[in-house]
């Protein structure tokens, strides 16, 4: 019992100063892990473990193969949760990229890494080779934390995201290709039992993945669970696709859950957001306890048997030579910049995949006997924490030093998705500016994803929305809801982490008839607040320009759009094509020349001395 609670206490609290310090979670899990562990042995009085993940008959919290059983379940409901994340949206441009890093690069890993384990440490060909295949997952429960903190270009961050998730399941299939010949023991009984599990690991898991995803939403969206039920029944459903899937074919339970996930991702599903929020927390607490354990079943001799230069060198070789020659292989032809494919090779963390297959795997080869086995766990461990270690304390610097580091995030984060916000988000997206846009309505997120802009249903009171890698190049926030409170509220919130230009929001009744009291965070016009707003685009849903003269005709044009309600100034461009917010307090623009251009939503202005309205 003590221990049971120690694990969940530890793992939050670990949780806790990952956030605090702004590092990988599974950091200082790990590391609690190993001092809990292997190295309690050398303070403990009668040299045992603080935690003993297995039981070994006089202590110990799960028997027999049950702890891998424990890890094998909570890997399946973090991967269907992170391929719930999965929007085709994010990789137009950088699909193909993506393919192949999850395809050659993988093959470049599992070759490379095969024969630098087996040149450097002596290893057997088998055991090189079971190495090589678990260690060529990355993992999402370690790209994300480090890209929240990194403002990079949103193809940059979605390949690293994409590649994190759908690489977990091929990784797996190679250690399982491996371990078959190994336990076989190679020769023509080996090809034909590896092409057949390969069949049927693909089989099962797509055919799994993709009938349960859609039966779930079929469920679903006919109110055949209540929704009190809800989560409960969709976490049921992905134990039993995966436990399913694996009783048809080994290993192929992990490639099931990530399809299922990814399908349901990208459907029109009601109730999406609360079962993503469920899924989110448990996985935050399911990869709390599965690290600790993981860390703490590793020996002191296993330890021990890596404290060598060997270790260093492979090390080296993993992280600066392989990582990057999959990496530009994989991206030659792309439209990526060499300053992006180094950043590409230098994140390369290894996650909770990695280390809980090696575990199950290296336990059962050294109960066979198998020489080298016990390299495999302590090997593989070494991996996962020197490269999140590597990872979490260089990638911003990297960033800056290769110069993928966005110094001026560009990005808008619009809070709303109704009629006004989708207006103005695809009038900026037109002007090159990436945009974000977020509501809680389904109904006008799906609007504004049919208008091409990247929108997503969120919670703003979730902290949730950090987690986004889509937000990491984002520095502007412009509250455009109908609710007062919400929109001071975003402000208030976001502007540290995304208004780090500039975090404005939509004046209230009040404010708007007590222009004395004008907000600094106002926008567009102290006289027009959302009801104005929406009222001018139902009558002229259209974002209009009028070129500029000089700094009294744009004075001009303002005090126009203050006389008629149903004209709302929004941006100043410049003649290089900047865009400008135009604020509540509109007349602090007074360097403006020929050449610049005002963007309005609502009536036609006519091109006159002073504009005109028309009409």
């Amino acid at each position: 019992m003590i221990e049971l609670a120690g694990i969940i206490i530890l793992g939050i609290v670990a949780q806790w100063v990952a956030w605090r310090l702004k590092l990988p979670a599974i950091l200082p899990l790990i590391l609690i892990g190993l001092i809990v562990g292997p190295i309690a042995t050398l303070y403990t009085v009668d040299g045992s473990k603080l935690i003993e993940p297995i039981w070994n008959g006089k202590k110990g919290l799960f028997p027999g193969d049950g702890l891998y059983y424990f890890v094998s379940l909570a890997i399946s409901i973090i991967l269907f949760e992170g391929g719930l994340t999965l929007k085709r949206s994010e990789i137009r441009n950088v699909g193909p990229v993506i393919t192949k890093l999850i395809t050659l690069g993988s093959l470049v890993t599992f070759l490379a890494a095969g024969f630098a384990a087996h040149f450097i440490f002596g290893l057997s060909w088998q055991i090189s080779f079971l190495f090589s295949a678990l260690i060529i997952v990355t993992g999402p429960t370690v790209i994300t934390p480090i890209l929240r903190n990194i403002p990079l270009k949103k193809d940059v961050s979605a390949i690293l995201k994409w590649e994190g998730i759908l690489i977990d399941p091929i990784g797996a299939l190679a250690a399982v290709l491996v371990f078959e010949f190994i336990s076989v023991g190679g020769g023509e009984a080996y090809t034909f039992t590896a092409l057949m599990e390969f069949g049927k690991i693909l089989l099962f898991g797509f055919t799994f993945g993709f009938t349960f995803a859609h039966g779930l939403a079929f469920a679903i969206k006919k109110n055949f669970i209540p929704h009190y039920l809800l989560n409960v029944v969709s976490l049921s459903v992905v134990l039993l696709v995966f436990v399913e899937s694996e009783v048809f074919a080994h290993e192929s339970g992990l490639l099931a859950v990530v399809v299922m996930g990814m399908v349901m991702g990208n459907m029109d599903l009601p109730n999406r957001k609360e079962l993503l929020y469920f899924k989110e927390s448990l996985s935050v607490l399911l990869i709390s306890i599965l690290f600790i354990l993981l860390a703490a079943n590793i020996d002191i001799e296993d330890l021990q048997l890596i404290l060598t230069w060997q270790t260093v060198a492979l090390f080296a070789v993993i992280v600066f030579v392989i990582r990057p020659l999959g990496v530009f292989l994989s991206s030659s032809g792309s439209n990526l910049m060499l300053k992006e494919k180094l950043f590409i090779s230098w994140v390369g963390p290894r996650g909770i995949v990695a280390a809980g297959i090696a575990s199950l795997f290296g336990s059962k080869l050294i109960a066979r006997g198998v020489p080298g086995a016990e390299y495999i766990t302590p090997l593989v461990f070494m991996i996962v924490l020197g490269t999140v270690l590597l990872n979490a304390t260089t990638a911003r610097r990297f960033a800056k030093l290769v110069k993928v580091f966005l110094t001026k995030s560009e990005g808008i984060l619009i809070i709303g998705a109704s009629q006004v916000p989708r207006l103005i988000a695809a009038y900026l997206q037109e002007n090159k500016r990436h945009v974000v846009v977020i509501d809680n309505n389904e109904t006008n997120v799906n609007k504004a994803n049919q208008l091409g802009l990247d929108a997503f249903e969120a919670n703003i009171y979730s902290d949730a929305l950090s987690d986004y890698v889509e937000l990491s190049d984002v520095g502007y926030v412009m509250a455009l809801t109908g609710n007062s409170d919400i929109n001071k509220y975003a402000i208030k919130k976001f502007q540290r982490d995304f208004g780090e230009n500039g975090s404005f929001r939509l004046v209230d009744t009040d404010e708007m008839n007590d222009p004395e009291n004008n907000p600094k965070e106002g926008l567009f016009s102290h006289t027009d607040d959302f009801v104005k707003l929406t009222e001018a685009a139902r009558k002229n849903p259209e974002i209009h320009e009028i070129a500029l003269k000089d700094t009294e005709h744009y004075q001009g044009l303002i005090e126009i759009t203050k006389a008629d309600p149903y004209i709302v100034p929004l941006f100043l461009k410049t003649p290089e094509g900047e865009l400008k917010i135009i604020p509540a307090y509109s007349q602090e623009f007074t360097d403006i020349t020929e050449g610049h251009t005002l963007a309005y939503l609502g009536k036609k202005l006519a091109n006159g001395p002073m504009g005109e309205v028309q009409g």
